[in-house]
């Protein structure tokens, strides 16, 4: 964990909205790592945090193996603690409360929030009367000794709760969220009213420390290799080691035959002149070791442990090298489970559950505490060029993921031709902007009846993927309009040998993901 003044920990007990109780920290300018549910008040406080936020979660907290925490950390008197849904929930019931569940069944959506008489820091500058975004099943009847109520909802008695004395609050409602309007103004009131942090945390601060973290670990003399896709995030990883270490960095583009149309062409331009590249035509490699396979997470393990043993051979090439540079991201990190046991393992990414155990490269992974957004913060700080810094996202694995089912040279090519005519079609609209964050198309094992030139054809289904969002944490489908959906729909049917159907995707994330692999 870093060491950084202010810093805030965010115990995670499995919530959807963990990632985004961090990123809100983040934005009020104040550093913040998720940590698992079980860290012990000792370890926090020896990596320099300053504050406590206990998460929401799926679980019940009077339920047989509920995840807890340290009961030091939920005594009072230490670190100010701030609980939201469950971890409010959970302080309530370990200080004495009384929880139960909801007699009326689950309070879920807009909820109006109304403050109790009285002073308090914790929603000071609310009005009387405020929306806020109820999620849960459990309630909160009785505050527990030494708490005072400080709001309730028509179906929550105890939607917030204070303990001054003891550095303890709770609110029962989603503070993080959009549609909980006024819950940054709560959070604000936690951070700097009662915590006493200040907003001391920048992309310029976190660039300057993780090119001294970097210089430290390389050492004066050690060399690096870094994996760029071509996408944002090895890119800003890139430049920001090359600041750190200079020319003992090299760059290897691994063609792994999964790219998109033109995708190594372009990589070569973009990084031209900026640093040593080397580029590794491993396609025959990748496409043999996947061969048959249609697990999506057998395809990302064999993606990631190619993808090492590929940088290896590379740095024997170069001779005399150690360390591996990854545009690992705090998304990668949280989808893989790697927060904690309370953590879902949404899927494992190939750069963080699909590394070999054993490894001769030793990782440098500076970005990895980063959000989606934050990464492109910093990439403008560090003065990348604007159509690399916004350039759409790509995942490591390729077109693999994107091919559901066993991987095929001709499905490759009929994904890749579709691909690109979204692409080319969407371009004008600003592609990798928080709008229009991401577009592919995907090809699903699926084949459909369709008529072509009064003939009957039983021929492939291409879906199109569109979503907007901030971070790639959450989003929602793009609301593309319907004559250029129509465009690309008949250029694919028209142009693309084998296909007869194409759909749109319209889910949001959650609860789907934005791959569908």
């Amino acid at each position: 964990m870093s060491e950084r003044r202010g810093q805030v920990a965010v115990l995670d007990f499995g919530a959807q909205y963990t990632q985004l109780i961090a990123r809100r920290v983040r934005e009020a300018g104040v550093y913040c790592e998720i940590w698992p549910h079980a860290a012990t008040a000792a370890a926090l406080r020896a990596a320099g945090v300053r504050a406590v936020i206990l998460s929401g979660g799926p679980a019940s907290v009077y339920e047989p193996g509920a995840p807890q925490a340290d009961p030091a950390l939920l005594a009072g008197g230490g670190l100010p603690v701030l609980g939201i849904c469950y971890g409010h929930q959970l302080l309530a019931k370990a200080c004495g409360g009384r929880v139960e569940a909801d007699p009326g069944g689950r309070e879920y959506g807009r909820a109006e929030l109304e403050r109790e008489a009285g002073d308090d820091t914790l929603l000071h500058g609310l009005p009387s009367h405020t929306q806020v975004w109820m999620s849960h099943g459990d309630t909160v009847l009785q505050a527990p000794p030494g708490f005072r109520p400080l709001a309730h909802t028509d179906r929550s008695p105890v939607a917030a709760m204070a303990d001054p004395a003891g550095g303890r609050y709770g609110v029962q409602f989603h503070l993080e969220v959009a549609h909980t309007p006024l819950g940054s103004e709560v959070l604000r009131n936690f951070l700097f009213g009662i915590c006493g942090l200040q907003a001391d945390w920048s992309m310029a601060s976190f660039a300057a420390e993780a090119i001294a973290a970097v210089r430290a670990q390389v050492g004066p003399s050690g060399r690096a290799l870094v994996g760029l896709s071509g996408g944002v995030d090895s890119a800003v990883a890139a430049e920001l080691v090359r600041r750190a270490i200079g020319d003992r960095l090299t760059a290897i583009f691994v063609d792994h035959g999964l790219l998109r149309a033109g995708e190594r062409a372009e990589v070569e331009a973009a990084f031209a002149g900026r640093m040593p590249l080397r580029v590794a035509d491993a396609s025959d490699r990748f496409l043999g070791a996947l061969q048959g396979v249609t697990d999506p997470e057998r395809k990302r393990k064999i993606v990631g442990a190619e993808f090492i043993a590929v940088f290896e051979q590379e740095a024997a090439r170069i001779g005399p090298v150690d360390f591996l540079v990854q545009g690992t991201v705090y998304p990668d990190v949280v989808e893989s489970g790697a927060t904690g046991k309370a953590a879902q393992t949404i899927k494992s990414h190939h750069n963080v559950g699909g590394l070999p155990e054993r490894m001769r490269l030793q990782l440098v992974e500076p970005l990895r505490t980063l959000f989606k957004d934050e990464v492109r913060r910093l990439g403008q700080e560090l003065d990348l060029p604007h159509d690399l810094v916004w350039r759409q996202p790509f995942p490591g694995p390729g077109l693999a993921i994107r091919i559901i089912g066993a991987v095929t040279e001709d499905k490759l090519a009929t994904l890749r031709h579709a691909d690109q005519i979204l692409r080319d079609e969407l371009r004008p609209l600003g592609l990798g902007q928080a709008h229009l964050w991401q577009a592919f198309a995907v090809l699903p094992d699926v084949r459909s009846v369709g008529v072509m030139g009064d003939a009957r054809t039983y021929g492939h289904l291409v879906a199109l993927r569109a979503v907007s969002s901030e971070d790639g944490m959450t989003a929602d489908w793009a609301r593309l309009p319907h004559d250029v959906l129509e465009r690309i729909a008949s250029r694919i049917v028209n142009e693309v040998a084998g296909v007869n159907r194409v759909v749109y995707d319209i889910t949001s994330k959650p609860p789907a993901t934005i791959e569908w692999e």
